[in-house]
């Protein structure tokens, strides 16, 4: 099925989907923006003079309070029947973080500074834990179970040019403008995608969500227990999070390492940065679609071998060089495989969540990979420090490569839960 033959001859529940469609990818320039001042973030630090545990820190202290968070947080929004004024304001919060940085910078100096910007991601982790959830729920709504790769790929890619694009001019700016002003400046500029995005993805439609046959507020422990027999008829959805989350693992001990091993190893300048995170962006385009026809063509398992490979081997080839032309060859090609996880992951999630209780599980979902977010960063940077950035980097592409493993083991694909095929 594709998109234009949905909206041909279109009812009333065609024309709102058709609008919600367009309300997410006009939400998605709105996050671009803010996105392409991730990368800079960690950079920021490091040149303030912080430490690769304060580093490591700035992803792992905001997953600490995610992981406390994210099964109550589920249980909410399983119980509220309107999600979308919820998700649009996470999403405002988390991109104000970035607004709140550029101006604590105005106001500390140091090791305070340092702190503070710490306190804002730890803070920031409240929405943000409520975003994780809500967005797997909201475009699971929106695309339904044979549009999933459609949506996201226009999605993501619309993301993706706009965070390009940003993130080229953000390079020619840093290295015209003195630092720490020049930082700032984008931090504050950029946080103007939190309204964008705002504005867009709270005129998203959705009917009212039905909650699950509950009988009112129960003991922590008649909580859990449900949860675990909720789990236990779930083997599909056991399977496919466990494999994730080794691999996640793996990425989440690289994380903190790049921005560290550019501006210490590579001695990069901040133009040279942005380019490689350009060339990471500006090609996920091309990865979206061509990773849609491959679905069609070949299915989801070759889709998840191929790209689970292709990024496992990313940070291996990072720790090789020195030479900032190759590492932007390699953020290139390591783009197409990004865009390929961003969908596969996402669609074969969603297969495997139960509809009535997909706040839940999701929610179960995002617990676990916080759980990696805690501990690998910080094990990575611990690995940096004893034996260097280049065999922690290493250390991280070779727990890919295991998740990889564990995936190519699976010979049978994940049970699907929707028959037809998410490229419909």
């Amino acid at each position: 099925m594709n998109l234009k033959k949905l909206f041909s001859n279109p009812t009333e529940l065609d024309r709102i989907q058709s609008k919600n469609f367009t309300n997410v990818q006009i939400d998605a320039i709105g996050v671009g923006l803010a996105n392409a001042a991730a990368p800079f973030l960690p950079v920021f630090l490091t040149r303030l003079g912080a430490t690769s545990y304060e580093i490591g820190l700035l992803t792992s202290m905001p997953a600490l309070a995610g992981l406390i968070l994210a099964i109550p947080m589920g249980q909410f929004l399983q119980n509220q029947k309107k999600i979308i004024p919820w998700f649009s304001l996470a999403r405002l919060g988390v991109i104000m973080s970035y607004a709140l940085t550029g101006i604590l910078a105005f106001l500390l100096q140091g090791q305070p500074l340092i702190t503070g910007i710490l306190l804002v991601w730890a803070l920031a982790t409240i929405p943000q834990t409520l975003l994780n959830i809500s967005f797997s729920v909201v475009m699971n709504a929106v695309a339904g179970p044979n549009l999933r790769y459609e949506l996201m790929t226009r999605r993501w890619s619309i993301l993706g040019v706009t965070t390009a694009i940003a993130v080229f001019i953000i390079g020619q700016f840093l290295d015209r403008i003195a630092f720490p002003t020049n930082f700032q400046v984008i931090f504050i500029f950029l946080s103007i995608g939190g309204l964008i995005s705002y504005y867009f993805s709270s005129h998203i439609n959705l009917p009212d969500f039905q909650k699950p046959n509950t009988q009112g507020k129960r003991p922590l422990r008649e909580t859990l227990k449900e949860y675990r027999i909720l789990l236990s008829g779930e083997k599909p959805f056991q399977s496919f999070v466990i494999k994730r989350f080794v691999f996640l693992s793996g990425a989440a001990l690289t994380l903190p390492l790049f921005p560290l091993y550019f501006v210490r190893e590579v001695q990069a300048s901040n133009s040279w940065i942005a380019t490689i995170n350009m060339a990471q962006t500006a090609i996920v385009i091309v990865g979206y679609f061509f990773w849609t026809q491959q679905s069609r063509r070949r299915g989801s398992r070759n889709v998840l071998l191929w790209t689970t490979l292709g990024a496992a081997l990313y940070p291996i080839l990072v720790a090789s060089t020195h030479n900032v032309v190759l590492i932007t060859l390699f953020a290139g090609i390591n783009g197409i495989f990004q865009a390929g996880l961003n969908l596969v992951f996402f669609d074969e999630l969603m297969k495997t969540v139960p509809t009535e209780y997909s706040a839940t599980f999701v929610s179960i979902a995002q617990g676990l990979q916080y759980i990696s977010s805690i501990l690998s960063p910080l094990i990575g940077t611990l690995i940096a420090d004893l034996a260097g950035l280049s065999i922690a980097l290493v250390v991280g592409g070779a727990l890919q490569l295991i998740g990889f493993v564990m995936f190519w083991r699976n010979r049978q694909l994940i049970f699907i839960r929707n028959q037809p095929s998410p490229a419909g």
